[in-house]
């Protein structure tokens, strides 16, 4: 029975990527379910809560409330916190309770916003996307509600600027990875303005419009980037500074974007890994990457780079609009996972898998398993050991050779 999982384990909920995006900007965020699932989120999804401060709340919603529908409730809690607490915005995230019911989320959002005098926003999140959906919403609504324009200012001969969008740890973890994507725009000539997720403030995403160009990281970001190229011309470039040639292709994208080269089309979101391919790629096994679509893709790419190896890559996460290569695979549920690994271990020569360890037990028994472990699939248990690719590729790398 498809969409359902009988062995491994599913990735965190849409209504954790709306915390997890909004964590640090100083906002009130509101899970609108029953007492209990916040502390899934603390406990397994959110491994900055314990040194950082965050209002993330929930409403308690109980089984009377949302038969009757007594939204006065949420919207005098929200009030009440809201003067408590000083939040610089509050955002409304849904579960499966409010979706059977029906529950407006965005005409609530108006509500607690006329009440409270603060923006208010509203996330129709089910609770049965994963959390690509939710952060996905999450950036966009920031992209839309809270960047400004930008000033004018005399900018001949000034550093170039970007902003990274789509960094959260449920896809970087708390390892130091979105610092060293930080680091490598630097090295290649950029100032740096905005990193939506991680180390980043309201203020700095207020000034996002600055930037000559945006890197979206991951699939949450692409919705929020395309929102700032209607908005205000930002070409934006999807993608991962991991292993040596994929980081020149990168790089040489975003400065091509950046300088606003006519020959450029900059509406699309290119991405290396769908540009870049290696002429003598070796097509003797084929190296599985499971996981969310930027993150594989690039590790895929920069394997066949490096070294030569086919690579196919099972995305099993929302994509967002990231395409993939013609060779690979949308692979949401269980059942798709399982049958396209015995297809490529039948007909490809599956040579290894490469995923999150909750995914070796339906991984053929006589195929290579290497770990890569995902905050997003298996929360805290592995989290010591989550890579930093952007700086160890080369060591990662080492440990498809056995």
């Amino acid at each position: 029975m498809r969409q359902t999982s009988r062995i491994i384990s599913t990735y965190s909920a849409d209504t954790m990527g709306v915390c997890s995006a909004l964590f640090e900007l100083g906002g009130m965020t509101i899970m609108h379910d029953a007492s209990g699932c916040n502390s899934t989120y603390t406990t397994h999804d959110e491994p900055r809560w314990f040194d950082m401060d965050s209002m993330v709340y929930i409403s308690a919603l109980t089984e009377m409330e949302a038969i009757m529908g007594d939204d006065e409730k949420l919207l005098g809690d929200i009030e009440e916190a809201a003067s408590a607490h000083h939040p610089k915005f509050v955002a409304i995230a849904g579960t499966p309770i409010p979706t059977m019911t029906g529950f407006d989320f965005e005409s609530v959002a108006l509500l607690a916003e006329s009440r409270t005098g603060l923006p208010c926003m509203g996330f129709s999140t089910t609770g049965m996307n994963t959390y690509i959906h939710g952060a996905s919403m999450a950036f966009e609504g920031l992209a839309r509600r809270f960047v400004e324009p930008p000033s004018v200012e005399n900018r001949e001969g000034a550093k170039l600027r970007a902003n990274v969008i789509g960094l959260t740890p449920l896809d970087f973890s708390i390892n130091g990875q979105d610092r060293a994507i930080v680091e490598w725009l630097e090295e290649i000539g950029f100032e740096v303005i905005s990193t939506w997720g991680m180390n980043c403030t309201l203020e700095d995403i207020s000034r996002a419009s600055e930037a000559d160009v945006n890197l979206v990281v991951s699939a949450s970001g692409v919705a929020a980037a395309h929102v700032l190229y209607e908005r205000f011309g930002t070409p934006y470039v999807t993608g991962l500074p991991i292993g040596t040639e994929q980081k020149q292709a990168l790089a040489d994208m975003l400065l091509s974007y950046a300088k606003q080269a006519e020959n450029v089309d900059k509406t699309r979101g290119d991405n290396p890994a769908l540009t870049q391919k290696n002429p003598h790629l070796n097509k003797n096994g084929t190296i599985c990457v499971i996981g969310e679509a930027v993150m594989s893709l690039a590790l895929a790419n920069a394997i066949e780079f490096e070294t030569g190896q086919d690579t196919e890559v099972l995305c099993a996460t929302e994509p967002m609009w990231v395409r993939l290569r013609e060779k690979d695979c949308l692979t949401p549920d269980e059942e798709d996972i399982t049958e396209e690994l015995a297809r490529l271990h039948e007909q490809l020569k599956l040579a290894a898998v490469i995923a999150d360890p909750l995914y070796k037990p339906i991984v053929p028994e006589d195929v290579r398993f290497i770990s890569l472990p995902s905050e997003a699939f298996s929360g805290r248990l592995y989290r010591d050991s989550i890579p930093n690719l952007v700086r160890d590729f080369d060591t990662f790398v080492s440990n498809l050779d056995g």
